[in-house]
């Protein structure tokens, strides 16, 4: 019996802790949920005023970010990503607004990961005419990076008819 009880506590002490697991640093879902939510709909409405610091502060910033959109186009890492700054700084650029639709948060029992889905309406306009991405699924990827919640991976697409 006592070598079972060893056995058990060498094996549990041998398991890494996850953020819940932590007394030090609980996991708190519910804010942790927010400071995800805070990322995604930044992620969309800097757009508004240009803020594209933001936009870069909430973005993987390395080789390790992925992008899919509708058009089958694929931005692989964050300077392939910057390649775009050109349109949503152009003045023609114009964001008008956003609509972020039945956002679902999980994380990873480890709480460094969170992923999500939601429905997105993007209106936009391009030289005064809609450039608009409406009942568009999105689902992405963040990561927690030195406390810091980044998203790595999004992908978007339109439903087919």
């Amino acid at each position: 019996m006592k070598c079972l009880f060893f056995m058990l506590a060498l094996v549990y002490s041998s398991q890494p802790l996850t953020s819940s697991q932590n007394i030090s640093n609980p996991f708190n879902i519910q804010q942790e949920k927010q400071l995800v939510e805070k990322v995604i709909h930044g992620s969309i409405g800097w757009a508004k005023h240009k803020d594209i610091n933001l936009l870069y502060s909430i973005i993987a910033n390395d080789t390790s970010f992925l992008e899919v959109h509708p058009d089958e186009k694929v931005v692989r890492g964050f300077e392939d990503f910057k390649k775009a700054e050109k349109f949503w700084m152009n003045p023609d650029f114009k964001a008008i607004r956003y609509e972020i639709k039945d956002l679902s948060i999980n994380f990873s029992n480890s709480g460094d990961v969170a992923w999500f889905f939601c429905m997105l309406d993007d209106i936009n306009e391009w030289k005064g005419r809609p450039a608009n991405w409406e009942n568009t699924r999105w689902t992405g990827v963040l990561e927690k990076r030195n406390g810091k919640w980044v998203i790595v991976q999004q992908h978007f697409s339109f439903a087919s008819e």
